[in-house]
């Protein structure tokens, strides 16, 4: 993986993601050399390590690419300075063009006429590219290239499916090697191979992309989270509401939506004679059961929540198991409040997300995301008015804010969630939204105590974000080792011998009444196996019953994923997992059912 000398003390002046560029190119100019007449897309550096996009006449195999980091090796012992060289525009198309690389003239014509065109080469190869790149491919550092995928050119699926190869690059060897092992783990927590091995869901082509299906036993799981959120919104004064899947047109075209949205919004249905599309977002329903009577100051804030399906396209080259789909469940609310009563109902919501995300062992970071540069309604007036309510009820609840420039939704600014997963990644699924515009497009109003009619302001939240995304992450969170209160099956019972499931069978009954999900595994077969079967499926305790436990009343316990054993009556067990379903423990220790959240 090394392709130079001892290291140095400094890799300054150059960051990692210049470093990867360059082993980008390095890699480009490599498949130049073993792939005459290859026309090259781009090769951008990304969060842990770079990509090139090649169109070759032939598919690459695994093989080929242990060929080209051979010949990356070569050239850069060979010939290892990179040069920047300056040209017209003129003279840059005509060298594109002698080189007959037609992806890299479209490329030329994107760039705005005031920018610099550049090429970066080292040894006889050269790269439109504006940089930057290190100085010398004589520097020490060690690379690996990791997979082949395949890649629509500028992410258009009408155009041609290029191949895409993944590398990465480290200035030291130690952490090229420890990526490659979180590699390892990203691999083993992946949820559509935890998904396809513990019988979660799964997908179907003759049913469509992009489309979910839940087996029960991920159905359990949604079931639980379900139930759970709707107890604290309940809780906090939030009211059910429910909404059509399919709407008229013209809503959409009154909120925004169509003019800003059209992409991702699948095309009409035609029904008597009139258009009508499936729901891209919920607010729009919540919006019109607003307006269908006159409001009054004092029935604010109202509340309102919706496990809301929605549907919007997805490129396919986009679609990633759970985690990209075309329909998802959104945990969607909507707040309609006076001005006065903005800041606090929006620390509410920062304190509810805070609540659950840490109920789900989530650390997080709270980025303020403010006006776009494009795609925007209302004036800045608004915005800035949006945006100090949503730094005010941070305040409120002592929440840092980092700042996303221009990050948010085209009707309003926002915050967004960032929560870090078991391997560190970040997932942004959480969000309030504060609209001071779509109220203006509907003309909401609310009677104020003075009897004037005053315009109510929308607050647009998710905590979940959707429960596909969700939950696809939380399976990598967890490695498909759900906690007790939301596990499949929380209690497999095995006896030891025939003789014994009788004891087991009660064992089993009496976990089911008090509405534990209990697999009684009194099927013919040895111990041992089912042991093996219920370490496989992931369920968090084994119940094991033989002689002793059946003449004392007591049972050997076994955790998920451990040898070690422990003998305890029955009751007790039974108030050990009380407690943990009860608090949502992210453990199965008698001693942490109060940490939730830890």
């Amino acid at each position: 993986m090394s392709v130079s000398k001892a290291a140095p003390e400094t890799q300054e002046p150059y960051p990692l993601s210049t470093l990867r560029h360059s082993v980008a190119h390095l890699m480009a100019s490599a498949v130049g050399k073993l792939f005459p007449g290859v026309q090259y897309g781009f090769g951008p550096s990304i969060e842990h390590g770079f990509y090139y996009d090649f169109d070759l006449p032939e598919p690459l195999t695994d093989k080929d690419l242990k060929r080209i980091e051979k010949e990356m090796r070569r050239i850069a012992r060979q010939s290892p300075e990179i040069k920047r060289e300056d040209v017209s525009r003129e003279a840059a198309r005509e060298r594109l063009l002698g080189w007959g690389q037609e992806y890299k003239l479209e490329a030329l014509d994107g760039i705005p006429e005031d920018e610099a065109i550049s090429f970066y080469g080292h040894a006889d190869w050269a790269d439109l590219c504006e940089g930057p790149h290190i100085d010398s491919l004589d520097r020490p550092f060690h690379f690996k290239l990791l997979n082949i995928a395949g890649a629509y050119w500028r992410g258009d699926e009408k155009r041609p499916m290029m191949q895409r190869i993944y590398g990465t690059a480290f200035w030291t060897e130690s952490e090229l090697a420890e990526h490659l092992e979180w590699l390892k783990e990203v691999k083993l927590r992946d949820h559509r191979r935890i998904g396809t091995d513990l019988d979660l869901y799964s997908t179907h082509e003759e049913a469509g992309a992009g489309f979910i299906f839940w087996h029960p036993s991920l159905g359990i799981v949604r079931h639980e989270i379900e139930n759970f959120w709707w107890e604290e919104h309940i809780r906090r004064g939030y009211e059910p509401v429910y909404t059509p899947h399919v709407l008229r047109e013209e809503l959409f075209e009154k909120s925004g939506h169509l003019e800003h949205y059209a992409e991702m919004m699948y095309a009409p249905m035609t029904i008597d004679g009139m258009p009508y599309r499936v729901k891209p977002m919920n607010c729009p329903g919540h919006i019109l059961m607003y307006g269908s009577r006159g409001r009054s100051y004092r029935e604010l804030p109202l509340r309102w929540a919706e496990l809301g399906t929605v549907y919007r396209y997805e490129r396919s080259g986009a679609l990633h198991g759970m985690l990209r789909v075309r329909g998802f469940t959104q945990d969607d609310s909507h707040i309609f409040c006076t001005p006065e009563q903005l800041a606090d109902e929006i620390a509410g919501v920062l304190e509810l997300t805070d609540f659950i995300l840490k109920t789900f062992g989530y650390e997080y970071t709270a980025y303020l995301a403010t006006k776009p540069a494009e795609k925007f309604i209302g004036d800045d007036d608004i915005w800035e008015r949006a945006t100090a309510a949503l730094r005010e009820a941070a305040d409120k609840v002592g929440m840092p804010l980092e700042l996303d420039a221009g990050g948010g939704a085209f009707y309003g600014p926002k915050i967004d969630f960032k929560q870090k997963d078991a391997l560190g990644r970040e997932w942004q699924n959480s969000t309030v939204q504060c609209d001071f515009n779509l109220p203006e497009r509907f003309d909401m109003t609310y009677t104020d105590r003075d009897g004037t009619q005053k315009r109510p302001i929308m607050v647009h939240r998710a905590i979940l974000g959707s429960f596909e995304r969700f939950v696809g992450g939380l399976i990598e969170h967890y490695g498909g080792k759900f906690p007790l209160w939301c596990a499949p099956s929380q209690v497999a019972v095995i006896p030891i011998r025939e003789q014994h499931a009788e004891y087991c069978g009660k064992l089993a009954r009496e976990l089911k009444a008090d509405l534990f999900r209990v697999r009684n595994m009194d099927e013919p077969g040895h111990m041992n196996k089912k042991i093996k079967q219920a370490q496989h499926d992931q369920i968090p305790f084994m119940l094991i019953a033989g002689d002793r436990e059946r003449d004392e009343g007591t049972v050997t316990i076994r955790r998920r994923a451990t040898r070690e054993q422990e003998v305890v009556p029955f009751g007790e067990f039974l108030e050990l997992i009380r407690s943990l379903r009860e608090t949502r423990s992210l453990t199965l220790e008698r001693n942490a059912g109060a940490a939730r959240g830890t």
